[in-house]
């Protein structure tokens, strides 16, 4: 039996890994959804929501993996890496590539989550730190006006060929009208104020009807990455790409304000956000589920992934 240990060629030893990877893959699965509801606090417990592998996330591993299985193409991806890595982040060259598009929710996932039917429909969605605006499609359907905010100016072109409406990141807050549901994927822990942006969030919303879509990343690790082509933090990240280390075009640094997120395990860091963070924003948790957080892969692995916990808040006195 080959041992990677014995290739001395790159590209066949990432190879290798790739096909010992790809055989746990299943495996691992079921594993993504599981939480120790008894570990749960008593006041967040019943607002667990049980996911499990479904078509669409089925789906997006299968292309993840038929990408990442183009030699070609991954060794082209590889060459624009290197070569832009000194003075674009990640998110910005994979925006130019059109490669590392995100995956937090399927469409069945996300109106679980939110409660609601198939042709369920309200005003206004806005998606902030959108990417590629790859997860902004999933929830898209159900509203008649999608806004979006970016930092990487390659992530906004790919948002405007969708036809989103790209709002600045210090515009968002003071359009002259509220938004029904505001998204906030996996940005709270690459954001430099977080309990700001959570409060700036819960104002923007409608107060009746109004509802905040949180993803985080547990264990919380917060750190900003700072684009060093703009000298602007980039505030999305790739799964796979652990803080606090330096990242192929730009540097990680700590944010300006801390949340305090208390406990080690899954179960104990989503009670300390719904009691700590979370209500002194002022919000309250409707739902919650754990979901894998994936990301395209390359060369070295299918896919990357994250744990994430999915909220649904709503805003209260």
């Amino acid at each position: 039996m080959w041992s990677g240990k014995y290739l001395r060629n790159p590209v066949t030893q990432s190879l290798l890994m790739k096909m010992v990877s790809e055989s746990g893959t299943q495996q691992e699965a079921h594993e993504w959804y599981g939480c120790h509801t008894e570990i749960l606090g008593e006041a967040v417990r019943p607002a667990f929501i049980q996911s499990h592998l479904d078509t669409e996330t089925q789906a997006f591993l299968n292309r993840s993996a038929e990408k990442s299985g183009c030699l070609v193409t991954q060794l082209y991806h590889s060459f624009v890496s290197t070569l832009f890595s000194p003075f674009m982040s990640r998110t910005s060259i994979n925006g130019y590539l059109g490669r590392g598009s995100m995956f937090v929710f399927s469409p069945e996932q996300f109106r679980q989550l939110m409660n609601i039917s198939q042709d369920w429909k309200s005003k206004r969605l806005l998606d902030l730190g959108a990417g590629d605006g790859e997860v902004t499609k999933v929830m898209s359907p159900h509203f008649e006006e999608i806004y979006t905010t970016e930092v990487s100016a390659t992530m906004k072109w790919q948002l405007e060929k969708k036809q989103y409406k790209v709002l600045g990141i210090d515009e968002w807050q003071d359009t002259g009208f509220q938004y029904d549901v505001i998204s906030c994927l996996n940005l709270l822990d690459r954001c430099d104020q977080p309990m700001k942006l959570l409060k700036d969030i819960r104002r923007s919303l409608e107060p009746s009807k109004g509802r905040l879509v949180l993803a985080a990343v547990l264990p919380f690790h917060p750190y900003v990455e700072i684009d060093l082509s703009t000298n602007q933090n980039t505030t999305k990240q790739a799964p796979g790409v652990q803080a606090p280390i330096r990242v192929v075009g730009g540097k990680w640094e700590e944010p300006s304000e801390f949340l305090v997120v208390q406990g080690k395990m899954w179960e104990e860091q989503v009670t300390s956000m719904a009691n700590g963070v979370f209500k002194e924003a002022g919000f309250a948790v409707e739902a919650f589920t754990r979901l894998p957080y994936l990301c395209e892969g390359d060369m070295y692995s299918d896919y990357y992934r994250l744990d994430d916990a999915v909220f649904v808040l709503r805003p209260e006195e």
